[in-house]
């Protein structure tokens, strides 16, 4: 049992509720431990830190919580940095979401120009938090779920010395998901993923023990011209039959570009903006909670539900506790674990997990099929770190003009100036127009 201090950068988030839920439900890995909360809103810290104390009350646990605005005071001394925060909020997001569709552009959270800026936006605020850190916690360690995961952690590791794993879900959901679409049971799938964060796919497959792929043929034959079969799963079989690995939902932006642009075009709002819509419910409902003698989180009512950044808890029992864990990881690719790919660059494969640290497991190559456009992101990846801890300008453009939803350079140069004029208030004056 770990007792360490653990700041929780977007502790007053509307993650954070379901986030320390988590906690408390692996609390006995870490009974005697303080989690520090901190953002940049006073009210949402304090009706945090409520809901948390009274679930750990609840549970019979030690948790000391305490929270702040002040991110350098929060972090001193501490053991762990768990990150997950998004600078500029969901209306941020909206922008990232909606900009790129004017200019014929996928505009998503992590993908293409979206992810661009919002890797921009969340490399600003880690350089700070590196200072930080170096001033008051030199010896912590950084658990990362702000994303883009994979651009986060690909400059940390470029830039710093501080111990730092991005984490991700993606890998354990995205076969649940082309299982669930096949009709078939996803506890009796076994696959290994790697790529790089939510740009991965599978190099094995199997159900029951069997190859996987003759189950989703079948399937994808029975249901692609099935109504009642949502389009995005059709797509999903579709895709994995043909390049014959499981990909990551992420792909249909890439291997169904048209169809995915036409419908993001007309909608009438983004994700980002439904969100926001629910965001109120959020907050009334750990509202109540944080009033109740036997707090309970309800799913519908969470914004992600109840057992928020579980991985990352994981992650930090399997180091802390010394449990020798494999769980996915992104992390750099030291001494070729996935072939293809250059040692530097941050990509996300099985991962042992022990108090020795976090040693990537060898990979088999991704199939020639697939293995391009993964290399491709991959170099975006290593462009876009660079441009949002040290670029300029014409670095941000290079790297947007890199990226394989970009189709020409004129429209990465109208992109980057109309997203870095709406985004200057939370970008690097060099990155300015």
């Amino acid at each position: 049992m770990a007792r360490i201090k653990l700041a929780y950068l977007g502790g007053g988030s509307t993650r954070a509720a379901g986030t320390m839920a988590s906690f408390v439900h692996h609390g006995a890995e870490f009974d005697g431990s303080e989690v520090v909360l901190i953002d940049l809103d006073a009210d949402r810290l304090a009706l945090i830190k409520k809901l948390a104390e009274r679930m750990a009350r609840n549970a019979g646990l030690d948790l000391t919580i305490t929270a702040t605005t002040d991110r350098r005071e929060g972090l001193r001394d501490c053991d762990a940095v768990l990150s997950s925060f998004r600078p500029g909020g969901f209306e941020a997001r909206a922008l990232d979401e909606r900009i790129p569709l004017k200019h014929g552009v996928i505009g998503q959270e992590t993908q293409g120009p979206g992810g661009f800026f919002m890797a921009l936006r969340s490399i600003a605020v880690m350089k700070a938090v590196a200072d930080d850190l170096a001033a008051v916690a030199p010896n912590a360690r950084i658990f990362n779920y702000t994303n883009p995961v994979n651009i986060v952690a690909q400059a940390m590791t470029s830039y710093t010395d501080i111990p730092i794993v991005s984490l991700c879900e993606g890998p354990i959901i995205f076969p649940r998901i082309v299982a669930e679409g096949a009709g078939l049971d996803p506890d009796l799938v076994r696959t290994t993923m790697s790529g790089i964060n939510h740009n991965c796919w599978s190099t094995e497959h199997t159900y029951e023990g069997k190859d996987l792929i003759p189950l989703l043929r079948d399937a994808y034959e029975a249901r692609r011209d099935d109504p009642s079969v949502s389009a995005d799963t059709r797509r999903l079989l579709r895709l994995a039959v043909t390049m014959e690995s499981v990909p990551s939902y992420y792909f249909l932006n890439y291997y169904f570009r048209d169809e995915v642009l036409r419908h993001l075009q007309g909608k009438p709002t983004t994700r980002a903006e439904d969100i926001v819509a629910e965001v109120p419910g959020y907050w009334q409902h750990y509202t109540e909670q944080a009033t109740s003698e036997t707090p309970e989180l309800d799913p519908a009512r969470s914004r992600g539900g109840i057992h928020e950044l579980e991985l990352a808890i994981d992650a930090m029992n399997a180091f802390y506790n010394d449990t020798g864990e494999v769980l996915p990881v992104n992390l750099p690719n030291t001494g070729g674990v996935l072939p293809g790919f250059d040692e530097d660059v941050v990509v996300e494969v099985p991962t042992h997990v022990d108090a020795k640290g976090f040693r990537a497991l060898p990979q088999q190559p991704l199939p020639h099929a697939v293995r391009g456009l993964v290399q491709a992101l991959a170099e975006h990846q290593v462009l876009a770190a660079k441009a949002g801890w040290e670029g300029d300008r014409n670095a941000g453009v290079r790297a947007l003009a890199a990226h394989p939803l970009v189709p020409s350079l004129p429209v990465a140069e109208e992109l980057y100036a109309e997203m870095a004029h709406a985004h200057a208030a939370h970008l690097p004056e060099r990155l300015l127009p």
